[in-house]
């Protein structure tokens, strides 16, 4: 079940990209797939960083979607979305933390058009990049935590992973979705006090 929620984040998040292909199209794509997949690997490895006291994490499987006219004809162009999931368990009562301080990282980087849901057992976040990178952070029904970001058609090219990517020479065939890590402060079911109390 966590695997068809992490796929279905990650469809969702290529719909997203998805509507953005109009203005593509028209458009010459601002880089190509290797550029998008490193600047999506970068994004991610900040994101990872930014999270304190810090979680484990692994690679999450990567996506590439051909973009296409509207009569499906090829644009020599494909969506590439790379990923990061969570593995440290984050209670309930941690997950609001968690979201703050990844919103709060991302607007230091100048993303802007936030959205967010704040739903007790399934919240994410999502946002823009300047130069058109979508970033999202979803929990799945089992607690699973995982990060995508993607750019919506980039030019058509060879592309390289890194070591540990699941699908690719010298990473694993499955991809690791269920949280398994303890942490005595993002597995905690204690609420934070605030500090004026």
């Amino acid at each position: 079940m966590s695997g068809l929620l992490r796929l279905l984040g990650c469809v969702l998040l290529v719909v997203v990209l998805a509507a953005c292909q109009g203005k593509a199209r028209q458009e010459e794509p601002a880089m190509d797939m290797q550029q998008a997949g490193q600047r999506s690997e970068a994004i991610l490895g900040g994101t990872m960083a930014a999270i304190r006291p810090p979680v484990k994490w692994v690679f999450g499987t990567p996506m590439e979607q051909p973009c296409s006219t509207d009569l499906n004809r090829p644009t020599g162009t494909t969506t590439v979305v790379r990923s990061r999931n969570i593995l440290t368990v984050v209670s309930e009562q941690r997950r609001g933390e968690l979201l703050e301080q990844v919103r709060r990282y991302w607007e230091q980087q100048g993303a802007q058009e936030f959205s967010v849901k704040s739903d007790k057992n399934m919240p994410w976040i999502r946002a823009t990049t300047a130069d058109g990178f979508s970033l999202s952070l979803q929990v799945g029904s089992i607690g699973n935590v995982f990060v995508d970001v993607g750019l919506s058609c980039a030019e058509d090219s060879e592309m390289t992973y890194p070591a540990g990517t699941p699908g690719q020479p010298g990473g694993s065939k499955k991809e690791e979705l269920t949280p398994r890590e303890h942490s005595d402060f993002w597995s905690s079911g204690e609420v934070r006090r605030s500090s004026t109390s």
